[in-house]
C-alpha cells in the first residue's frame, strides 16, 4: 500500500477513535469541557463535526451526526483499502 494512503488511513482512524471517545464523553453531564484533555478532544471533534450537524438535523432529541460522520468515515476507509 502506498505510504500516504497508509498515513491518510492512520489518521482517519485515529479521528475516528477520537469521534467515539467524544461521543461517550458527552453522555456525562459533569466533565467540564474547558479543561484538558477535554478540551483538545473538543478542538478536534468539533469543527469536523459542525458541518454534518447542519446538514442533518437531530431526530426527536436524538443526534445522530456523530452516528453519520463515523459510518462515513468507515465508508472512506473502505474506498481506500479497495483502490489501493
Amino acid at each position: 500500500m502506498n505510504p500516504i494512503i497508509q498515513i491518510i488511513d492512520g489518521v482517519i482512524s485515529i479521528f475516528s477513535m477520537a469521534l467515539i471517545l467524544w461521543c461517550l464523553l458527552t453522555w456525562f453531564p459533569n466533565i467540564n469541557w474547558y479543561d484538558q484533555p477535554w478540551r483538545t478532544l473538543d478542538k478536534i471533534v468539533r469543527p469536523v463535526l459542525a458541518p454534518v450537524k447542519k446538514v442533518i438535523p437531530p431526530i426527536g432529541n436524538i443526534d445522530i451526526s456523530a452516528m453519520v460522520l463515523a459510518i462515513a468515515l468507515g465508508f472512506i476507509r473502505n474506498i481506500l483499502h479497495a483502490l489501493f
